[in-house]
Formats: structure tokens, C-alpha cells, sequence
């Protein structure tokens, strides 16, 4: 974020130290013992329970809030983990108000799901903290896979393979593992170093090797992998960020929303990371919203966000949506920018209202411009840096139903990959059944 520098209305240091411990403490605190009993005491143990439907790794949510209620939390973690082992932060994450508790028969009938992510929490919690990994490796196959990217699909993928009894070697682009669980949710949601516990932990079952700063295209190729390796699972999301396409976007302190949530999650002192007095931020999705909460919560004074079409088209869902403007952060739909003002750096952005109509979106003739001496673009990332070979889908790399890329041997899922919808908990379910694929096809006979 060096940039801030250009502009004296981002400085470092708005609030105090106490002042941003309180800001950034965990959104959702856990639930006790006695919490959690009451809350699986809601549960209707459906037969045929909608929530099972709605969880992208179908995890038995009856079945595990069941064992809550009868005094097994362990039991109920191990029921969430066979099915996501990355339970403990989809717990943190999931827009739970769009799959499981939106579903919940309770929410159709009283307007208050059973508290699901919650309950989900309080079970992984509990057995992440004792001594020890749950799950224990089958014998060694021999097999040696490759795993690109140590995200939630690369980490789902490694994991299971694992399991299995077979080697896994992780590549990984970046310093630590988690990808945008380390780098790309806002800190309040995970809070003490949770990514990285989760990732540890996760790698208790041994038979995984990580290799750090491995750069899929500058340090390792795909070639390269499917000649050592008997399988390759493509897991490393997506490294570039969209612009604007504005004129002047080239301005000072406009900035890639998920680089400042980045700096933000890695910043060893809050109170020397810049933020600016009048922020706004371009999008409609999460990424828009972390970034957007996570300034005011810096001590920003003004923060908007500006979404081109209406509300209800945003990416975030209503719940992320209301947290966003009851701390402070103002939503302004159906605007679409046209232009970026200032001498060196943005001090201005020119709007132009839209209309959504059978032809697609359309500008307006009516603007109107926001002092802004910080902009942060939020409008979606994009698939850098192909392997020759892989073809391609809506500029993801396409994979069929069992996640097989058109390269033999060659796997893939998360955000890297097409038909998923950018959520951790569908990366999970995609590495996961990635992994049974690569399983089942090392032991089809020659």
C-alpha cells in the first residue's frame, strides 16, 4: 500500500490500539456448553432435512446437532469432518443465511433458523483442541500426487488423498498455506491465527509435504508435475484482480480491495497500517463488503460502496449486507464510475447511475461524484498464468463432474476452477471429490 503516501488523508494510526483490538475481536463469539445444548434443542431432526441439501458438502447436519444435544460434541465433529474437513473455518465463513439456515425449517416458520454455523463451531472447536489428529492414514499406496495451491481445495484434496495412503506434495505460491482463508476474508471472522491452527492441525495426519514458493509457470509446470507424479490437483485459485477500465484509474490510492485485506490480515501492528478519511469501494460481493467494514473499522470516516446494479443483484448476501451498514458503511446501488479525479492521487470519483434493463446494463445521463481519498476495486478476480494444454470455460479452467481437466491426469476445483460459485465450502466439497476421483482412477486396472 505504498501509494498512501500520496495522499495526506491516508494516514496510519486513526484509532488507538485498544480502540482497534475492540474493532477486529471475533464477530460471532462461541457458544458454551450450555449455549449450544439450548441451541440443539431447536433442531427438528428432519428426516429429509433441507439444511443436508443446502450444505455444499452435504454434511449430516440433523445427525451432528443430534449428537450435540445427547452430550457427544466429538461425535458431532467427526461427523462434520468426514464430510469438511475444513469445518472449523466454513463454521466462520458460510453465508449460513443463504445455504443451511436459510434452508432450516425453522427459518420458513419463525423467521430464526437453528443456529447451525454456530453449532457446527462449537463441535470442531472442541476436537481441534485436543491432542492429536482424529483421522488416521490407510497404508501406503506408493502413490505420489501432486497438489497445486494449499487453499480449501488444495488442503480438501491433500487431506483426503492422504487419508488414503497416498503421498501428497503441496505446492504453494505464497509464504503461508490457507489461501484466501489466510489472505482473503476479513480478520474479525477468524480471529488468534485461526488459518493457520486449522491448517496445522490439518496437516496432522501426515503424508502431506508442503513446499512453499512454488509458483505454478515460474518455479514448477504442470509438464514437470505429471512426469513425477502419478496424479496433478490444480487448487490455486485466482491471482489476478479485475480493474476498473476507468479513466483515471492510474491515480494514487486506487487500490485492489482484496491487496489491502491482505496487508490487513498480515499486518503485525493495525495501528501502522494507512486508511484514508473518505473511502469508497467498487462492487457488490464479499471481497466488497470485508474490505468496506474492515476500513471503517480502521477509523475511516466515510465509507461507501457502489454497486452498478441493485441491491438485490449484490454477490454478498442481505446478512453481510445489514452488518455492513450497521457499522457504519453506506451502500449506493445502480452507479457504475466513470471517472477517477485528482491531482496524482484520487481525490474524487464521478458516478453515473444505471439502468438494468433487456439489453443489459445502461448509463445514465445522471451523475454525481464522491470525495474519496482512498478507492478500493472489489469487482472480481480472474484465472492468470494457463498451462498450455488446459482448456478453458468462461475463463476458468473447465473441469467435468468429477473434476478432470481435458489433460490426462491433470484434476482441478475452487475458484480456479469452472461451475463453482466462490464460496470455501464449495472449494471443500470440489477438492474432496476431486481426491475420491484421483482415488478411484490409481486403482482402475491398467
Amino acid at each position: 500500500m505504498s501509494q498512501a503516501r500520496l495522499s495526506p488523508g491516508v494516514l496510519p494510526g486513526r484509532l488507538s490500539a485498544a480502540e482497534l483490538a475492540a474493532n477486529f475481536a471475533d464477530v460471532a463469539p462461541p457458544l458454551d456448553a450450555h449455549e449450544a445444548q439450548v441451541a440443539a434443542d431447536r433442531c427438528y431432526f428432519c428426516h429429509d432435512a433441507p439444511c443436508v441439501t443446502a450444505c455444499p458438502t452435504s454434511i449430516d447436519i440433523p445427525l451432528f446437532i443430534r449428537q450435540i444435544a445427547t452430550g457427544t460434541p466429538d461425535a458431532a465433529a467427526m461427523t462434520i469432518f468426514h464430510a469438511n474437513i475444513l469445518g472449523g473455518m466454513c463454521a466462520r465463513v458460510c453465508p449460513t443465511e443463504n445455504l443451511c439456515e436459510g434452508a432450516c425449517v425453522r427459518m420458513e416458520a419463525e423467521g430464526q433458523p437453528v443456529e447451525i454455523g454456530a453449532l457446527q463451531r462449537h463441535a470442531t472447536d472442541g476436537l481441534m483442541s485436543r491432542q492429536g489428529h482424529p483421522f488416521r492414514r490407510a497404508e501406503p499406496t506408493g502413490r505420489r500426487i501432486a497438489v497445486v495451491g494449499a487453499g480449501p481445495a488444495g488442503l480438501s484434496a491433500a487431506h483426503r488423498l492422504a487419508a488414503k495412503g497416498h503421498d501428497v506434495v503441496i505446492y504453494e505460491a505464497r509464504p503461508k498455506p490457507g489461501g484466501l482463508n489466510e489472505y482473503g476474508i476479513a480478520s474479525y471472522k477468524a480471529v488468534d491465527g485461526f488459518a493457520q491452527a486449522e491448517v496445522k492441525w490439518l496437516l496432522g495426519i501426515g503424508g502431506i509435504e508442503l513446499r512453499h514458493d512454488q509458483s505454478l509457470g515460474r518455479d514448477i509446470t504442470l509438464e514437470g508435475l505429471r512426469a513425477e507424479h502419478d496424479a496433478v490437483f490444480l487448487g490455486m485459485g485466482l491471482g489476478g484482480v479485475n480493474r476498473l477500465r476507468t479513466e483515471g484509474e492510474e491515480r494514487g490510492n486506487v487500490l485492489d480491495a482484496v491487496s489491502f485485506i491482505r496487508d490487513l490480515r498480515q499486518a503485525g501492528d493495525l495501528t501502522a497500517l494507512p486508511i484514508g478519511r473518505d473511502v469508497v469501494v467498487i462492487g457488490g460481493g464479499m471481497t466488497a463488503v470485508d474490505a468496506a467494514v474492515q476500513a471503517r473499522l480502521l477509523g475511516a470516516e466515510n465509507v461507501t460502496i457502489v454497486y452498478r446494479r441493485g441491491r438485490d443483484r449484490m454477490g454478498a448476501s442481505r446478512h453481510e449486507q445489514d452488518h455492513a451498514t450497521s457499522a457504519g458503511v453506506r451502500i449506493i446501488c445502480n452507479a457504475v464510475p466513470v471517472a477517477i479525479h485528482g491531482n496524482g492521487a484520487v481525490a474524487e470519483v464521478e458516478f453515473s447511475y444505471s439502468e438494468d434493463g433487456p439489453d443489459g446494463l445502461m448509463l445514465t445521463a445522471n451523475r454525481f461524484r464522491l470525495r474519496a481519498d482512498q478507492l478500493f476495486r472489489a469487482i472480481g478476480q480472474r484465472l492468470d498464468g494457463i498451462p498450455e494444454g488446459l482448456a478453458l470455460q468462461g475463463g476458468k479452467i473447465a473441469v467435468d463432474a468429477r473434476g478432470r481437466t481435458s489433460v490426462p491426469g491433470v484434476w482441478a476445483g475452487g475458484d480456479c476452477a469452472s461451475g463453482g460459485d466462490d464460496l470455501t465450502v464449495t472449494a471443500v466439497a470440489e477438492g474432496r471429490d476431486a481426491a475420491e476421483d484421483i482415488h478411484e482412477f490409481l486403482n482402475e486396472p491398467d
